[in-house]
C-alpha cells in the first residue's frame, strides 16, 4: 500500500469514529475543547469500498464498479426479457412501457415495441439480479445490512424515431419515492451491453446529491415525453456533467438525489440495462401531500386505480409496500 493510501485509510478510520469530546491540557488559565468529526455521511465501513472510493462517492454521489455482473447472468436476463416481449410469460404487477413515438407510428408485437419493463419483482429470473451476492455486498455499504429491493427496471432504449423521445430528462430518483431517509437509498444500474454517448449512456451531475429534492414535471419537448418521465424544472444545462460510458457487466451505484438522465439513442440497435433501487429496511414512509412530490403521487394513484380497480382508500405508499421485497436481513420497517 502506498504511503498516500495509508494516510487516507487512517483519515477514514478517524472520520468513522463516533463523536467524542477531546479536551486539551490547560495552558495558563484557559481550557479548550473540540468534537471529533462525524463519520462519513453516505457510506458505511464494511471493508469493501476503499478509502478512495468512499471519498469519491462522498464528493460525487456515484461510483462505477467494472465487470461486476457476469456475461452469463446478463444473457439470461436478456432471454427472459425477450420471453416477456413475445408474451410467452405473464408477470403479475409488471408494467410494460413503450416509447411514445413507436406507439404512435405502429404496433410492433416484439421487443421493438417495448422500451422498459418496470416492477418485475414477480419474475424469478429477472428479480434474481436484485439478489446477486456481488451486488448486495456493495448495496450494504450504502443501506446497511437490512436491505429491501423497492423498484426494478429493465430499460430497452430504442433507436430514436426522429422525435428525440428516447431521451430521459434530467431528474432525481427521490422524486418518485415516498420513503426516507434519502441517504439510505441507492440505485444499482448494470449495463447489459456496451453503453456510450452514441446509444444514450447515463449522464450525471457530480455533487448534486448533496442538494435538496427539486421540483419535477414533464419537460416541454416537441416530440413528446414518455409516461412518468419527469424532469427537474428549470434545469440548467450548463452545469458540469459526466457521461458514464460502460461495458457489459459494469455497474454504477448512485444516490437518489443525484441529478441524472440519458441522451438519445442515435444507433440502429437497442441499449439495454437492468437496475434496482434498494433501501434500508429501517427506512420509513412519509406523506408527500403538500410537497413537490404531489404530482407524481397523483399520477401513480390514477394509473394504479385504473389498472387494479382500487378505491379511494388506496395510498401512494401502498404501491411501494406491495412491491418491496426483502433481499437481505430483516424487514424492520418498510
Amino acid at each position: 500500500m502506498s504511503r498516500a493510501a495509508e494516510r487516507l485509510r487512517l483519515l477514514i478510520s478517524h472520520l468513522d469514529r463516533p463523536p467524542a469530546k477531546i479536551r486539551a491540557a490547560p495552558t495558563s488559565a484557559q481550557s479548550f475543547s473540540y468534537s471529533s468529526p462525524q463519520r462519513l455521511r453516505y457510506t458505511d465501513n464494511t471493508d469493501l469500498l476503499t478509502p478512495e472510493q468512499r471519498l469519491f462517492f462522498e464528493k460525487n454521489g456515484f461510483i462505477l464498479i467494472k465487470n461486476l455482473v457476469s456475461e452469463e447472468d446478463i444473457d439470461k436476463f436478456r432471454m427472459e426479457f425477450e420471453r416477456v416481449c413475445r408474451q410467452e410469460v405473464k408477470v403479475p404487477g409488471m408494467v410494460v412501457m413503450r416509447d411514445v413515438a413507436i406507439v404512435k407510428s405502429e404496433f410492433v408485437p416484439d421487443q421493438k415495441a417495448v422500451s422498459k419493463l418496470q416492477d418485475f419483482q414477480e419474475d424469478p429470473e429477472l428479480f434474481r439480479y436484485c439478489s446477486l451476492p456481488q451486488i448486495l455486498k456493495y448495496v450494504e455499504c450504502f443501506t446497511g445490512p437490512n436491505i429491501m429491493a423497492m423498484h426494478t427496471m429493465l430499460i430497452n432504449k430504442p433507436p430514436d424515431a426522429g422525435k428525440k423521445t428516447s431521451r430521459h430528462p434530467m431528474h432525481q430518483d427521490l422524486h418518485y419515492f415516498p420513503f426516507r431517509p434519502a441517504d439510505r437509498i441507492v440505485c444499482s444500474w448494470t449495463a447489459m451491453e456496451r453503453v456510450n454517448r452514441q446509444n444514450g449512456c447515463l449522464v450525471v451531475l457530480p455533487g448534486t446529491h448533496t442538494s435538496t429534492l427539486r421540483e419535477h414535471d414533464y419537460p416541454e419537448w416537441e416530440g413528446g415525453v414518455n409516461k412518468m418521465y419527469h424532469g427537474v424544472r428549470d434545469f440548467d444545462p450548463t452545469l458540469p456533467s459526466v457521461h458514464l460510458e460502460m461495458e457489459k457487466g459494469d455497474t454504477v451505484f448512485f444516490h437518489p438525489l443525484l441529478i441524472h438522465g440519458s441522451g438519445m439513442n442515435q444507433t440502429q440497435g437497442f441499449r439495454k440495462a437492468i437496475s434496482c433501487h434498494y433501501a434500508s429496511a429501517d427506512c420509513y414512509y412519509i406523506d408527500v401531500k403538500g410537497t413537490t412530490q404531489e404530482n407524481i403521487e397523483k399520477e401513480v394513484k390514477e394509473i394504479a386505480t385504473r389498472k387494479y380497480d382500487l378505491d379511494d382508500r388506496f395510498e401512494f405508499m401502498d404501491t411501494w409496500a406491495f412491491k418491496g421485497r426483502l433481499v437481505q436481513g430483516e424487514r424492520t420497517s418498510l
